[in-house]
């Protein structure tokens, strides 16, 4: 009853930008951090930046000075700016929240939800 909707993935040349959003939705009570991972085939899913409800963030080194985190609380939805984008960001890009849902009538304990996954090729 709570669902994370990424989109923004494609295709794009080394050197290139692509922003990556996603939106919470469904019976949401409240929403704390939200984040972005992402799997590269072969290898395991890897953090790469997060951002609390007060817009602290964190990024992983491969990504600092290239990748922005951002959050716009209202409309419960998380971007990922990605600017200078190399072969090796290639991979599939997962979006992550803390969630507390309410459900018929009950607020529930916070957990993490996942959003399906969006591609992001690097590639010339």
């Amino acid at each position: 009853q709570v669902q994370l909707v990424e989109s923004g993935g494609g295709l794009v040349q080394p050197g290139g930008s692509l922003r990556l959003s996603c939106a919470a939705s469904g019976s949401i009570f409240s929403i704390g951090a939200m984040g972005w991972y992402r799997q590269a085939p072969g290898k395991q899913r890897e953090l790469v930046a997060t951002i609390t409800n007060e817009g602290m963030t964190n990024y992983a080194d491969s990504v600092k000075g290239r990748f922005t985190i951002s959050r716009d609380n209202a409309k419960n939805t998380v971007y990922l700016q990605m600017n200078s984008l190399k072969f090796e960001d290639t991979a599939v890009y997962y979006c992550n929240a803390h969630i507390s849902a309410r459900i018929t009538g009950v607020i529930r304990l916070p957990r993490d939800y996942w959003g399906q996954g969006t591609q992001v090729t690097v590639s010339s």
